[in-house]
C-alpha cells in the first residue's frame, strides 16, 4: 500500500479523470437473457393462514437481468452495445426487447425461441416500517435450461460472425440457462472471430465444476465460490488465490484471470507474470445483486478503450463497491464512479448531485421507506441561523436534501448588488461538509418548485419568517401527505445583517486609517 498521501490523492484523481474520459466503443454482449421482476411492499403482519409474512405490494419494477444487466450497465456507462442471446415468443420476451429498445441497444442479434419461455426471476422485497432496511423475502424463477435447438444455435452463430468485427470487445455472461451449455457458440464462433479481429473476450462463468467450454477466451471473472468449485482450491489466502488462478490459466488457455473476492477485492493473474492483489475499501453491503455484472461491465468498457489492466481493475473495484450499496441491479454512470473517487479525497463532494441523479436515489429511499426532508436557500454566508435550520430539518427526516440557488438564480431573486458574495461551487461544498446535510442540489430557476415537484419530500422546512408568506412547494408536499415545518429564527442573525456589520466595520477602519498621523 502506498504510504504517501499525495500519491494516494493523485491515484484517485487519475482514475476519476480516466473514467470521465473513456470513449464510447461498441461492445458485444453474449449471454443468457433474463427478465428481472421486483415486487416491493410492506410487511406489518403475519398471515393467519400460515406462519408467513403478508406482503402488501406498493410498487413493481421490470429490469434487464442476466446478460441484460451487463447491457444496461454498459449503456449507462456510455458504451454502444450489440447483444446476442435468446428470449421466448411470449409477453416477457416482448417486454425484454422493449427495454432494450428504450436503451438504444442493437437487438438484431436476439433470437426468439419457440421451445422455451423467456427466463423470468421475480423477487419479493419488503420493509417492516418507515425508515427500516429492506429484506428479500422470496425469489420465484420461471425458466427452462435445456440445450438450444440446432436452428437457434446456427442463427446465433451467424449473428456472432456478423457482429464481432464491428465491436471493440466481447463480454460473455453465462447464467446456465442453456446458451453456452455445449460450448459450441464460444468454440466455433465467438473465440475464433475475436482472435481473427484481435479483440478481447471477457467471460463471467457459471458456478459449475466443468469450465472446458470457456477454453480460449481472453479472461474470466470468477467469484471466490465459483473458483473453488472449478479448481478444487479454496481461495482463502493469497497463496491459494495464486494457485487457483494459475491452474485456470493453464487448464483453459487463458491470458488473464480476474478473481473477484468480495470484501477482499480482486486478484489478477496473467500468463507469465506474478499475481497481483487489488484490495477494495471496507463498505456497508446492502444487496450483492448485480455486483459481479458491474465489475465485468467496467472491466469490459475500460479494456475496450485500451485502458491498462491495473487501472481497469481499480475502476471495477470502485464500481462493484457502489453497486452493493444499492437494492437490486442499479446501473452506474461514469460520473458517479468519478464522484466516488474524488469523494475519497474530499468525502463531502459526493453529496453534491444533480436532480436527475438524486431521483434515482429517491426511488431507492422510497423502497426502503425512508423520509426525505427538504430545505432550500442561497446560503451565501453560512451562519448559526442556517445550521440550526439544517439540524432541525435533518432531525425531521431520514435524509436531508438542500436545494441551493445557483449564482444565476440568486442574481434573479436577490435585489442586491454584488450577491452572491460566495460562488455556487464554494457554497455547495461548505453545505456538503456539514454532517446534517446528505445531498445538495443546485437549481437555476428563481424558485425550487421544479426539484420539489420531482422529489416530493415528506417534510419541507422553512424559516419562521415564511409563516405568513407563500411557501413554494407547500401544496405539492401537503397533497402527498407530507408537512411543512417552520424553523425558529436566531435573533439578529442573517446574511444581510452580517454583510451590513462587515461593511460598517470596514468603513470605520477606513476612517480610522485616514485620521491616523
Amino acid at each position: 500500500m502506498n504510504a504517501n498521501p499525495a500519491a494516494h490523492v493523485s491515484r484517485n484523481a487519475h482514475l476519476a479523470r480516466l473514467v470521465e474520459g473513456l470513449g464510447r466503443p461498441r461492445i458485444l454482449v453474449v449471454g443468457d437473457l433474463i427478465l428481472d421482476h421486483y415486487v416491493f411492499g410492506r410487511v406489518d403482519r403475519i398471515s393467519p393462514e400460515a406462519p408467513i409474512p403478508v406482503l402488501r405490494v406498493e410498487s413493481e419494477e421490470w429490469k434487464l437481468g442476466g446478460a441484460g444487466s451487463v447491457v444496461a450497465n454498459l449503456r449507462k456507462l456510455g458504451a454502444e452495445v450489440s447483444v446476442i442471446g435468446c428470449v421466448g415468443k411470449d409477453e416477457q420476451g416482448d417486454q425484454f426487447l422493449e427495454l432494450l429498445r428504450q436503451l438504444g441497444v442493437d437487438a438484431a442479434g436476439v433470437v426468439r425461441a419457440g421451445d422455451r419461455p423467456t427466463t423470468l426471476k421475480t423477487r419479493f422485497i419488503a420493509s417492516a416500517r418507515a425508515g427500516c432496511d429492506v429484506q428479500h423475502l422470496l425469489r420465484v424463477d420461471r425458466e427452462r435450461t435445456h440445450e438450444y435447438e440446432d436452428a437457434a444455435r446456427r442463427e446465433l452463430a451467424r449473428h456472432v460472425r456478423r457482429l464481432v468485427p464491428e465491436c471493440a470487445a466481447a463480454i460473455v455472461s453465462d447464467y446456465g440457462k442453456g446458451l453456452l451449455r455445449d460450448g459450441s457458440l464460444l468454440r466455433d464462433a465467438v473465440v475464433p472471430e475475436a482472435r481473427r479481429k484481435g479483440s478481447e473476450v471477457l467471460l463471467d462463468p457459471k458456478k459449475q465444476a466443468d469450465w472446458r467450454a470457456y477454453r480460449g477466451v481472453t479472461a474470466i471473472t470468477p467469484s471466490r465460490a465459483e473458483t473453488e468449485i472449478a479448481t478444487g482450491i479454496a481461495p482463502e489466502t493469497p497463496e491459494a488465490w495464486a494457485r487457483a488462478a494459475e491452474k485456470l490459466l493453464a487448464d483453459l488457455d487463458l491470458e488473464c484471470v480476474c478473481m473477484t473476492l468480495d470484501k477482499d477485492g480482486i486478484f489478477f493473474c496473467s500468463r507469465g507474470a506474478p499475481g497481483r492483489h487489488f484490495p477494495t475499501r471496507p463498505i456497508g453491503v446492502i444487496d450483492v445483486t448485480g455486483a459481479g455484472d458491474m465489475v465485468l461491465s467496467v472491466i469490459g468498457l475500460a479494456r475496450a478503450c485500451g485502458v491498462a489492466w491495473d487501472d481497469a481493475l481499480d475502476l471495477a473495484n470502485v464500481a462493484g463497491g457502489l453497486e452493493v450499496q444499492r437494492v437490486g441491479v442499479c446501473p452506474l454512470a461514469r460520473e458517479e464512479i468519478a464522484a466516488d473517487l474524488l469523494g475519497r479525497d474530499a468525502p463531502f463532494r459526493e453529496k453534491i448531485v444533480s436532480l436527475e441523479r438524486f431521483l434515482e436515489v429517491r426511488a431507492e429511499l422510497r423502497r426502503q421507506g425512508k423520509r426525505v426532508a427538504w430545505t432550500n436557500g442561497c446560503f451565501d454566508l453560512l451562519h448559526v441561523g442556517h445550521t440550526s435550520q439544517l439540524e432541525l430539518a435533518r432531525a425531521l427526516g431520514d435524509v436531508l436534501v438542500v436545494g441551493l440557488n445557483s449564482d444565476r438564480s440568486v442574481r434573479a431573486w436577490k435585489d442586491a448588488p454584488g450577491r452572491p458574495l460566495v460562488p455556487e461551487r464554494d457554497r455547495a461544498q461548505v453545505l456538503a461538509a456539514l454532517a446534517a446535510v446528505d445531498y445538495v442540489i443546485l437549481f437555476d430557476d428563481p424558485t425550487p418548485i421544479r426539484p420539489i415537484e420531482a422529489i416530493v419530500p415528506e417534510v419541507l422546512v422553512k424559516g419562521e419568517d415564511y409563516k405568513d408568506k407563500e411557501v413554494v412547494g407547500r401544496e405539492v408536499v401537503e397533497a402527498a401527505g407530507g408537512r411543512v415545518v417552520f424553523a425558529p429564527l436566531v435573533p439578529g442573525i442573517s446574511t444581510t445583517e452580517l454583510v451590513r456589520r462587515a461593511r460598517e466595520s470596514e468603513a470605520a477602519e477606513a476612517v480610522e486609517r485616514g485620521s491616523a498621523p
